[in-house]
């Protein structure tokens, strides 16, 4: 599934061409995604300008005069812009038709995304619940270790919850927490003030880190421009149980974690 990281490089990668453009028509294939697209979708777009696009957690938020595209990618849709033409595959659900001549296009084997519409001034029900961005000044160690007080369920579990802070998948958990020294089973109410500090520390530093990198190299992974991520190549623990610890070598172990594999170092994590 792409996570924040590969939906913040989609954005990157997708609002220098479409803002200031206007949406000439909206050509949808299959709606039958996540939710079903709207049917006055089409209408609700034509015409509009794309004033900025924008993303919380793992929504892209396309933004107009008139409202807000709500897009999610899903376990394995992607956005590409088409230049050339080049006619639709069987997995190329939606199109946007821009003024310029270009085609934003959105793919999903899995149709699991999802093309919503929000109304100006108002709140989205997805997006209500949603905690803070990990990457803003808003979401610090003092924020993390207050809502962990009395919790004790594993603390990979807690840093995921999207009520406690947005786009801190699986993968990054992982990654954050072996570079604070943190078993993902710890219960989140047992680690000290001190050791949240050295995880809001980690957990911005491998999401900024893998956005420069442009996200993580998956098979239903790609940018924009239809290259892979890279930032797999840095990963220290996910997908690599069994083999030796970057740090100390010893083999690293795995677990599963509300039904997601969690891969840790049992000297290096505690």
């Amino acid at each position: 599934m792409p996570e924040l990281p590969e939906v913040e490089t989609t954005r990157r990668g997708v609002a220098p061409l479409v803002e200031g453009k206007r949406i000439l028509e909206l050509t949808v294939r299959e709606g039958r995604l996540r939710w079903p697209v709207p049917e006055n979708l089409a209408e609700c777009l034509r015409g509009q300008l794309v004033e900025s696009v924008e993303r919380r957690a793992k929504y892209l938020l396309f933004n107009t005069v008139r409202g807000t595209l709500l897009v999610h990618l899903g376990m394995s849709g992607s956005l590409r812009i088409i230049s050339d033409g080049s006619a639709p595959q069987k997995h190329d659900h939606i199109d946007i038709f821009l003024q310029g001549g270009k085609i934003l296009r959105y793919r999903d084997p899995r149709r699991f995304g999802c093309f919503l519409w929000r109304e100006p001034g108002q709140e989205h029900k997805l997006l209500s619940h949603l905690g803070p961005e990990p990457l803003s000044e808003s979401f610090d160690s003092v924020h993390l270790f207050r809502h962990s007080r009395g919790r004790k369920g594993p603390v990979k579990n807690f840093i995921m919850d999207q009520k406690v802070v947005v786009g801190v998948g699986n993968i990054y958990a992982n990654e954050a927490l072996f570079g604070a020294g943190i078993r993902p089973d710890r219960p989140a109410g047992r680690i000290s003030a001190a050791r949240y500090q050295q995880l809001t520390n980690q957990i911005k530093r491998v999401l900024t880190s893998a956005i420069a990198q442009g996200g993580t190299t998956l098979k239903d992974f790609v940018n924009t421009d239809g290259t892979p991520g890279y930032f797999a190549q840095k990963l220290h623990v996910y997908g690599r149980e069994g083999q030796p610890c970057s740090d100390c070598g010893r083999p690293l172990r795995g677990m599963q974690l509300g039904q997601r594999a969690s891969v840790y170092c049992v000297a290096c994590q505690r």
